[in-house]
């Protein structure tokens, strides 16, 4: 406590502003990776707030993703800990079904965010040891300013928090509609329409195959090498086959396998203008985070010739767009697959834990816990399994000492009153 009063003393004017002494840790964040590290600090006992800067908890899953979309691997994989999914749930989980899963995990470990506020800043103030971390309220036209205090902060905000918007020669001058995946729902209105897809992840496959069922034309850009496995093989599915295989094998012969059952699978894929990458899918998603296709159908539709797929973008004109080959095409709309960062660097005023691109410096598994009560989660670039191992190992660490202080606290209670009782 007394650190806190030197802390409070260092800022001329702080108990003019709102503020609040937070018993336990923050968490920025109200998405699966803040919900499951919430969730198991509440079996470790340990009390908590949650700051998440829009009005709902999966802002991402609710607000920025398309209607069709689907988990892309098994349920066993992607629930949060201490509660599985439904199990009447299918394999693969619908957007809609994996946030009624997420509202009903928020219930049931009662987690209530503190919503439609955003983090401005945080820094950790060595001199009393507390972290402090400033936010701005929104309530329609009010804005509040207000700060936590808190001797633990865990980033929960993960690498997707911002969507990438790539500066293209012409892109201003092209006249048509332009959007990025995350504000893209359906292909219903782009039906008889020619849509250039800027990007061949999963995001960039998934919306050129429903763009083909809603009866549009799209062009997808293909600039530069990527591994498209399919979703399953022989029935099962191909995330959990190499999971198992890389309990015995290693990862370099894990790959090896995994590419000649792809191409039992799906075939030669570079001959529709899907070059593979030199290195192996499991090895190029550890060491470079590249996330391999889990292809549901867009193979076919680029075999038949439904998906036109085209090499880079050279530069936009009015109403077109030049590819690096010389080819122009005429479009209509340009939808931008073009993935997403973490806006970590704009609010986190530290340097030693996070580098400059909003990740941990730290490689999985030691990138969960830096200095001064810091903490991150969802940024081991393993999906929700990968949130999940981090919120629990956060739990344990910051239960540890939450246990250890709590337990002395009792001890000098006690001997304090039996002091008092002998002195009559």
């Amino acid at each position: 406590m007394e650190n806190l009063f030197r802390l409070a003393d260092q800022d001329q004017g702080f108990f003019q502003r709102k503020w609040t002494l937070v018993n336990g840790p923050v968490i920025v964040g109200a998405g699966p990776s803040g919900l499951a590290t919430a969730a198991c600090l509440r079996e470790q006992g340990v009390p908590f707030v949650v700051l998440e800067r829009a009005e709902c908890i999966a802002s991402l899953w609710q607000k920025r993703t398309y209607d069709r979309l689907k988990l892309h691997l098994p349920k066993q994989f992607c629930q949060l800990p201490k509660m599985p999914f439904p199990e009447d749930f299918p394999e693969y989980p619908t957007k809609r079904q994996f946030i009624e899963y997420l509202e009903s995990y928020a219930k049931h470990f009662d987690i209530n965010p503190k919503f439609n506020e955003c983090v401005q800043s945080a820094r950790y103030d060595e001199t009393s040891g507390f972290w402090r971390v400033k936010t701005v309220v929104t309530s329609g036209s009010n804005r509040t300013e207000f700060e936590y205090i808190c001797r633990w902060l865990v980033v929960a905000t993960g690498e997707n928090a911002e969507r990438v918007v790539p500066d293209i020669e012409g892109l201003a001058e092209f006249g048509g509609e332009i959007i990025h995946a995350c504000d893209y729902k359906s292909g219903e209105k782009f039906q008889g329409k020619k849509v250039l897809v800027v990007g061949c992840g999963n995001s960039g496959m998934e919306v050129s195959l429903d763009l083909c069922n809603h009866n549009a034309s799209p062009s997808m850009v293909v600039r530069s090498s990527v591994h498209v496995l399919p979703r399953e093989i022989f029935g099962k599915s191909t995330y959990e086959l190499a999971f198992f295989m890389l309990k015995w094998l290693p990862i370099w012969l894990v790959d090896k396998l995994m590419l000649i059952l792809t191409w039992l699978v799906l075939g030669n894929v570079e001959k529709y203008g899907l070059k593979r990458p030199s290195i192996g899918p499991l090895e190029l998603k550890n060491t470079q985070g590249k996330t391999p296709v889990l292809d549901i159908g867009a193979l076919e539709k680029i075999k038949s010739g439904d998906i036109n797929v085209v090499p880079g973008i050279k530069r936009f004109s009015r109403g077109e767009v030049e590819l690096l080959n010389g080819e122009k095409l005429d479009i209509d709309s340009v939808i931008l697959a073009t993935g997403y960062r973490s806006n970590v660097p704009s609010w986190l005023q530290e340097g030693e834990f996070f580098s400059k691109n909003g990740l941990p410096k730290a490689p999985f598994p030691n990138g969960w816990k830096g200095n001064g009560g810091l903490y991150a989660v969802g940024f081991t670039r393993r999906g929700l399994s990968g949130a999940s191992s981090d919120a629990m190992s956060i739990a344990k660490d910051i239960g540890m000492v939450w246990k250890q202080e709590t337990k002395q606290h009792k001890k000098r209670t006690i001997a304090c009153h039996r002091r008092c009782i002998s002195q009559f």
